[in-house]
C-alpha cells in the first residue's frame, strides 16, 4: 500500500491543534460537552479521537472489498439489489434473521464480531480538518493523489464504494448522511432527535476468534423504535454513514460465546421492507419478499445506534 504517511502525520496534528498539553480536551471531547454536559462520551467514540499507537499502520483494507461486506451483517443500502450467486458464500454467517428469532439458545454466527484485528481503527478529525479535505466522486482522483493510492488498489476501491454510498438517493422513509467527523456526527444525530438520545454500540467481553454465540438468557431489551443506526465505512480516517428507517427497533441482545465469552451485541429489526429493492440480499437469503415480515441483522462493534433516551424495556 503506498500510503503518503508524512500527509496522514499532518492531518493527525491539525486534528489536535488547540490542545496545549496532554490533560486538555480535544476539541471534539469540547463539542461534546457542550451538547451532552452530563454523559460521559462512549469509548465507541473516544477512542477514535486519539491518533493509532506507533507502528501501526493507519489504515489498510484487509477484507475482500465487495458490496455485501458494506455496512456490519447486513447491507447498509437498502435499495441495491443483487444476483442469486451473491449468497453462495454467505449462507454459514448470520447475515439476516426474523425479529422472533431473537429467543434464549438461538445460535448465531458472527463473522468478524470478537476478532480486533478486522477493525478499523482509524481516527476522527476535527470538522475544521475534515471539511477541508475534499469527498465526493466528481474530486475522487484528486482524493486518490492526496492519499497517494493507485486508483486500482483495494484501498482505493473501498474509498470509491464509500464516496458512492454516501452520494447514493435514499428509499422513501429513509434519511441518510455521512459524518466526516465527531462534530458533525453529534450536530446531525441531535438534529433529529434533540440532545435527549444516547449513542450505543455492541461489547464483547475479551477478544476471541470465536464466531458461534447463542443469545443468552438474561434477555433482549428493545431499545428504541426510533433510531439513527451509524455504520463505520472504509476510509483513510473515520466516516459514519447513519441513516434512520421508518418502522425500525434497536435490540440489545445479550450473547454467550461456545467457550463463555460474553457480549452485548446491537441488532436492528427493520419492521417495514416494502420499499427495498426486491432483489435485496435479505430476501434471497430468508426467501421471503419486501413488506412481508421484519427483518433484522446484528451490528458490527463499529457500528453506533442512536435512540432517545428512558425507552428501553
Amino acid at each position: 500500500m503506498e500510503f503518503n504517511f508524512f500527509f496522514i502525520i499532518i492531518l493527525l496534528i491539525l486534528a489536535l491543534c488547540g490542545v496545549s498539553h496532554a490533560s486538555a480536551d480535544l476539541p471534539a471531547e469540547v463539542h461534546w460537552k457542550s451538547v451532552f454536559p452530563h454523559t460521559s462520551m462512549p469509548k465507541a467514540l473516544k477512542h477514535r479521537l486519539l491518533q493509532p499507537a506507533a507502528g501501526n499502520k493507519p489504515w489498510v483494507v484487509t477484507r475482500k472489498e465487495d458490496s455485501i461486506n458494506d455496512g456490519d451483517y447486513g447491507n447498509a443500502d437498502p435499495s441495491m439489489g443483487f444476483g442469486r450467486g451473491s449468497i453462495i458464500s454467505r449462507t454459514n454467517i448470520t447475515m439476516y434473521f426474523f425479529e422472533n428469532d431473537l429467543y434464549p439458545g438461538k445460535k448465531v454466527k458472527l463473522e468478524y464480531f470478537s476478532k480486533a484485528k478486522a477493525r478499523n481503527e482509524v481516527p476522527f478529525l476535527s470538522r475544521r480538518v475534515a471539511e477541508s479535505i475534499p469527498f465526493s466522486s466528481d474530486e475522487f482522483p484528486g482524493i486518490l493523489k492526496l492519499f497517494s493510492l493507485k486508483p486500482e488498489s483495494r484501498e482505493a476501491k473501498a474509498m470509491n464504494r464509500t464516496i458512492a454510498m454516501c452520494e447514493r438517493r435514499v428509499i422513501e422513509g429513509e434519511d441518510m448522511y455521512c459524518a466526516t467527523s465527531l462534530e458533525s456526527l453529534v450536530d446531525l444525530s441531535v438534529r433529529k432527535f434533540r440532545n435527549d438520545i444516547q449513542v450505543l454500540s455492541s461489547e464483547v467481553e475479551k477478544e476471541t476468534e470465536n464466531q458461534d454465540f447463542s443469545v443468552a438468557n438474561e434477555g433482549t431489551i428493545l431499545m428504541g423504535e426510533k433510531d439513527i443506526v451509524c455504520h463505520k465505512m472504509k476510509y483513510p480516517y473515520a466516516v459514519f454513514l447513519c441513516h434512520s428507517l421508518d418502522k425500525t427497533a434497536a435490540y440489545r441482545v445479550p450473547l454467550v460465546g461456545k467457550h463463555g465469552t460474553k457480549a452485548n451485541a446491537l441488532a436492528v429489526c427493520h419492521r417495514d421492507t416494502s420499499a427495498w429493492n426486491p432483489n435485496h440480499i435479505a430476501f434471497l437469503l430468508l426467501k421471503v419478499k419486501p413488506g412481508t415480515v421484519p427483518i433484522c441483522h446484528f451490528l458490527m462493534r463499529e457500528s453506533l445506534v442512536w435512540v432517545p433516551n428512558g425507552f428501553a424495556h
